[in-house]
């Protein structure tokens, strides 16, 4: 990986921090979208290396200007990057930005591998910058109320947790099914989102143990295999004594578009975040007491860019380093463990 000096902390912004954009594809216009609607900062530079990515997101931010690098990008005035890059350049990308003095938010996953997302980790710290990481179904209302239970002792000792995430078209860009480049297959792609869900939801308690299996085209692969997997499963076993099961696909005939669902269940009740109708954004959320079930949360729920826009306010305030962004390592380990690294 690159390595870069780390450059001497800026005096404190009197204006609205002045923000870029990496990478505008599907993700990141809409990541720009929300912050743009905010307006808590300037977008000052987008940088994408097609003219069509470019002229799509301009209307967002007519007096931002137009780079096509990311050293482009790195050498603007912004105090802040938001990138939406294909996975094997979110560390170095990350670390770069970082080590410039930006703030940094990044799609998931952070990176590769736990090495990787430490790596990143490390860089923020010693810079003293504001990294976050897109792990955006932590924003849905849904999961917030089941973390508050949770949290408040509502459902007793959780000790049984249930997550799905079926995609029943799988990614388009041929990086995602080359793990050298994304890192792994579905479980790293959908997989990050329910290993974080389950420990962010517990409060990040230590992992005892982890077993898996990971299958491509209906083959058993070895964790070891240069495929990447579409279809996985994994165990998590918890120090809590809580039991995490976990499944995730790409073009599983599932019979809809999609299928996520994350269930905690414990000695006093139990809850459930589940999507609507096959929707990748509809959710609703129930509190279960034996057969009697009560709503949580339902749509509408504009969520889909509130981690973004809470990134762009905590940068506004001032923000240096949040250590919460951590535990984004402890979940890169767990994956590492179900892919037998």
């Amino acid at each position: 990986m690159t390595q870069v000096s780390i450059e001497s902390s800026r005096a404190p912004a009197t204006t609205r921090p002045r923000v870029g954009f990496l990478g505008i594809g599907w993700i990141g216009h809409h990541r720009m979208r929300a912050i743009a609607e905010a307006d808590v900062v300037e977008i000052a530079a987008i940088a994408d290396t097609a003219d069509a990515m470019i002229a799509q997101a301009a209307p967002l931010a007519p007096d931002a200007k137009a780079l096509s690098t990311f050293e482009e990008l790195l050498d603007q005035d912004i105090d802040g990057v938001v990138i939406a890059t294909p996975t094997a350049l979110h560390a170095e990308q990350s670390i770069r930005a970082l080590a410039r003095g930006k703030a940094v938010f990044c799609q998931k996953p952070l990176g590769r591998t736990a090495e990787e997302v430490r790596a990143v980790i490390d860089t923020a710290r010693s810079a003293n910058r504001l990294l976050a990481v897109d792990l955006s179904y932590r924003s849905t209302e849904a999961m917030r109320q089941i973390r508050r239970l949770v949290h408040n002792g509502e459902l007793g000792h959780v000790y049984a947790v249930e997550l799905t995430f079926h995609n029943a078209y799988g990614p388009d860009k041929p990086w995602f099914y080359d793990p050298a480049l994304a890192g792994g297959g579905c479980a790293i792609d959908l997989g990050v989102h329910l290993v974080d869900l389950a420990l962010w939801v517990l409060d990040f308690p230590k992992v005892a143990r982890t077993s898996s299996r990971l299958f491509a085209n209906g083959q058993l692969l070895s964790t070891q295999a240069k495929r990447a997997e579409d279809y996985a499963l994994a165990t998590i076993d918890l120090e809590t004594g809580a039991a995490v099961h976990l499944t995730c696909s790409w073009r599983l005939p599932a019979g809809r578009d999609a299928v996520i669902s994350a269930a905690f269940y414990g000695t006093r009740g139990g809850a459930a975040m589940r999507n609507i109708n096959g929707s990748f954004y509809d959710f609703a959320a129930e509190l279960y007491r034996g057969t009697a079930s009560e709503t949580l949360a339902a749509p509408p729920d504009a969520w889909f860019g509130r981690a973004a826009v809470e990134w762009a306010r905590a940068l506004a305030a001032g923000t240096g380093f949040d250590p919460s962004v951590e535990r984004c390592a402890e979940v890169a380990a767990v994956l590492d463990q179900i892919y037998g690294r």
